[in-house]
């Protein structure tokens, strides 16, 4: 306490150690109850970490009869890590299984010519295709590098470019598919084609591509039309194919022309793609000519006789019919170039161009239709309608689409392609490096080619039930050292535990005997013993029924008496006899931990069911533990209000004991002022 502190009042009749002295009286109880709280907050404590001690026996004893137990984990070796590893479940058959690799799956992956170390890369829409994913995007133009960046940054798994050094001052561009399989090539399509083809990455693929419209005798006219389009205008001419213009290179179709051409037999499968490009070129509108030619008539002579002496036949009039004049002059037609897949039995499906990209540098129209949509296709039919606007075409090409859209790589470090394995003598192909639906429950990822016949091994884990029961048996051992540190008072229970940090045996020391005369925990203790000790007949004849006899008791370790240790109910492993039973009865072991005694699929007896009952009854909520604390927690609250009482007892007592102090200081100070006086003036008197 403070010392007393009275204006115009000094300490020299010693009242503050007065003050002090009776305080400390008024002190005693409230010393006692916080002495109290602090025992209720250790106990406290305590039970929280015999709580967590329990719950941690309990999920490693749950983790040894559960669905996910370690005795059914399994373990796939392979005898050429290096061509092939493999996975097991847990529902894999134990055995060998024989496999070969042909192959890995591959992805494709393109160099491009050398370019120069500050190449770039023109702007358009840049699109890639790998399978059915697609990355597409505009680029304004710019260098190589910045290039990359932007396509990486938008590749989501699908294909990434980088680029590789060639020389001091060239480079080549790399880019890859992400995708294995034979479904999942890459293809350029939009300016990513048009950058493709200019350096070197792809060319026109030669194999599996059948071109045709080269020669001029393959086309024919256009058949008629049975309902003609509203564009369509009495007087003009009629489509023809006699006025188009081919060579190897080029197809021309005039104003007011078109032709049918037939699609080679051989090269109409569903698998099958069929592509041509084509620009629409202005030039001199021929609507004026035509208007000038229909207006001119010509006359045509009378039909005559014959005579033959007296008898005249009359020659019967010309048939020659003229086209009829229009009553109004003809209009000039544009945007009517047409394109047709016409099927052998006459019906006609229109080509939607429109759908398909232009080419900003060249003005082109790239078009690819997969001839699997149209159905027995015969021929392809164009009629450009047009009176002003010719139609340059490509020759046509039917490709397969596997090619790149017709096109095939120049510097291919890798093509895609399917993984392909030997199993069991039987050869399969998947479209991945990770096969999971050939051997049943077994995934195997594929590496490299094998030179002979490779094995797989599936066994049991063995470590991982090891380090499980490792486990079970510590924290089981946890929990008897904790009960025992709170249930006894001999420090030895202490110094045994020789795995203590020096930190861990004094906080340990302060919780020792701390709950000697609660019984529940020894309770407690007896019954797990009891449930680790007890014989679980799983079967009639089963070998293994106990834990002491896979090398797990209190006297594993076979020395001659028991210890100290020992008897206080600790566990100890005998590593031998416990490797020997795993290897030889790990089945066994797993059923004396939980079984299904009664055929509902659940289950209800072992020692991991037992002892996961019983732990639940301290630390479920609701449960033994729960209950303590929550005894512990109303005397807490009890404690702290009993100590805030006194508090204020307290201070009204020290606040009392000042100001009757106080008070009396300042009379003896008013006697002694007043004694003072008097003897003052006696002694005046004195010396008159």
């Amino acid at each position: 306490m403070a010392e007393i502190s009275i204006p115009g009042v000094s300490n020299k009749y010693k009242t503050n150690d007065y003050i002090d002295a009776l305080m400390k009286k008024e002190r005693i109880p409230l010393e006692r109850e916080q002495e109290t709280l602090d025992r209720y907050k250790e106990q406290q404590s305590a039970w929280r970490g015999v709580n967590q001690k329990m719950s941690e026996l309990r999920e490693s004893t749950k983790a040894l009869y559960s669905f996910d137990n370690p005795f059914n984990n399994k373990l796939a070796s392979s005898s050429n890590e290096q061509a092939f590893t493999a996975d097991a479940g847990r529902e894999a058959t134990f055995g060998q299984i024989k496999i070969d690799v042909i192959k890995p799956a591959t992805t494709d992956r393109f160099l491009s010519a050398e370019l120069e170390k500050n190449a770039t890369v023109p702007q358009g829409t840049y699109t890639f295709q790998v399978a059915d994913k697609t990355v597409s995007f505009n680029w304004k133009g710019g260098k190589l590098s910045d290039f990359i960046t932007s396509l990486n940054r938008r590749g989501n798994n699908i294909i990434k470019a980088s680029t590789v050094g060639v020389s001091g001052n060239k480079q080549a561009l790399l880019i890859e598919s992400l995708k294995t399989g034979e479904e999942s090539t890459l293809i350029f399509k939009d300016a990513a084609l048009t950058y493709a083809l200019a350096n070197g990455i792809i060319e026109k693929a030669m194999d599996n591509v059948t071109e045709f419209g080269t020669e001029q005798a393959a086309f024919a006219d256009p058949p008629p039309e049975a309902v003609l389009p509203d564009v369509e205008q009495a007087g003009m001419p009629a489509l023809r194919a006699e006025t188009i213009a081919v060579t190897e290179e080029a197809i021309t179709v005039p104003p007011r022309a078109g032709f049918l051409l037939p699609v080679p037999e051989n090269a109409a499968n569903d698998g099958a793609h069929l592509a041509f490009s084509f620009s629409l070129e202005t030039v001199e509108d021929m609507t004026a000519a035509i208007n000038e030619q229909l207006a001119i008539r010509p006359e045509l002579p009378d039909a005559g006789s014959a005579r033959y002496e007296e008898i005249i036949i009359q020659n019967n009039p010309s048939e020659t019919s003229l086209p009829p004049v229009p009553t109004e002059p003809l209009v000039p037609i544009t945007d009517a170039a047409d394109f047709y897949v016409r099927t052998a039995d006459g019906a006609e499906t229109k080509i939607d161009t429109d759908a398909f990209a232009v080419d900003a540098d060249t003005d082109e129209r790239h078009v690819s239709i997969a001839l699997g949509d149209y159905p027995g296709i015969d021929s392809i039919v164009v009629r450009n309608r047009n009176t002003g606007t010719a139609i340059n075409l490509s020759p046509f090409t039917v490709f397969e689409e596997k090619k790149n859209g017709g096109y095939q790589p120049v510097h291919a470090v890798s093509v895609a392609g399917d993984a392909k394995i030997k199993y069991e003598g039987i050869t399969i192909s998947r479209p991945t490096n990770t096969i999971d639906d050939v051997v049943p429950h077994v995934t195997l990822n594929i590496h490299n080619p094998t030179e002979k016949t490779e094995t797989v091994t599936i066994a049991a884990d063995k470590e991982a039930a090891k380090d499980a029961l490792i486990n079970f048996v510590g924290t089981y051992n946890q929990v008897i050292a904790e009960i025992n540190i709170l249930s006894t008072n001999k420090p030895a229970v202490i110094s045994e535990l020789d795995y203590l940090s020096p930190e861990e045996s004094e906080a340990a020391t302060e919780r020792l005997g701390m709950f000697q005369g609660d019984y529940s925990l020894t309770q407690n203790k007896a019954q797990m013993q009891a449930i680790v000790a007890a014989n679980y007949r799983w079967a009639e004849n089963a070998p293994i029924t106990m834990l002491s006899q896979i090398g797990i008791s209190t006297h594993a370790a076979g020395s001659s008496g028991y210890t100290a240790s020992q008897l206080r109910g600790y566990l100890e492993i005998d590593e031998k006899k416990l490797d020997a039973s795993l290897e030889n009865n790990l089945e066994d072991i797993k059923n004396i931990f939980g079984y299904d005694k009664d055929g509902d699929l659940i289950m209800d007896s072992g020692i991991g069911v037992a002892l996961d009952k019983q732990i639940g009854s301290w630390v479920s909520t609701g449960g033994i533990i729960a209950n303590k604390n929550r005894g512990i927690a109303q005397k807490i609250t009890a404690s702290e209000s009993n100590i805030r009482r006194l508090e204020t007892q307290i201070d009204r007592k020290e606040a009392e004991l000042k100001a009757k102090y106080g008070q009396m200081e300042g009379t003896l100070n008013n006697l002694q002022g007043q004694a003072n006086t008097i003897s003052n003036w006696i002694n005046s008197g004195r010396q008159q």
